[in-house]
């Protein structure tokens, strides 16, 4: 399953106040969800298995590291057995990074946000804008991030231009 977002992290200091936000804007809580994302050596994009108890998907997605709205093109598979799938990916593959966090987890519509604490590097909020099946569209999406970014008061210098994956690289 392929989708378009467009997405935004950002650092954060105000994890509690952008919860409040969220709810007040009658954002749908899903719930607080405490992931291991486990990055995977691969030729083209990036490739990570999510293990999480809420969220269980293999991810492949290609995006610029930029700061603000940038586009990625994402494909998921949510498997039934998540240890087997690691094992024959640390077969296969080469682990790049591994990324512990605690994330609490909000929808609006189509836009998800995450609130973060990403163990060694702290706290950051992302939103992404879901284009699930080309109805929405880019400028949408586009426009969506923006009203966010504003309504929650993301400032340019909080916006983080790389992955939790290179970040713990760097």
């Amino acid at each position: 399953m392929s989708h378009l977002n467009i997405e935004i992290k950002a650092r954060t200091d105000r994890a509690d106040e952008i919860k409040a936000l969220l709810e007040a804007n009658k954002a749908r809580f899903v719930g607080v969800d405490h992931q291991i994302d486990t990055y995977f050596v691969v030729p083209k994009g990036r490739l990570k298995l999510r293990q999480g108890k809420i969220e269980k998907t293999l991810i492949h997605y290609h995006r610029p590291n930029q700061s603000g709205p940038k586009q990625s093109k994402v494909t998921l598979h949510h498997p039934t057995a998540d240890e087997s799938l690691k094992e024959v990916l640390e077969n296969a593959l080469d682990t790049l990074v591994v990324v512990d966090k605690q994330r609490a987890i909000y929808f609006i519509d189509n836009v998800k946000f995450h609130i973060d604490e990403v163990q060694g590097l702290g706290e950051f909020v992302e939103i992404e804008a879901i284009d699930h099946d080309g109805t929405v569209g880019l400028d949408h999406l586009h426009d969506q991030c923006e009203h966010f970014l504003h309504l929650l008061g993301i400032r340019d210098e909080d916006l983080v231009d790389q992955s939790y994956s290179d970040l713990l690289l760097g």
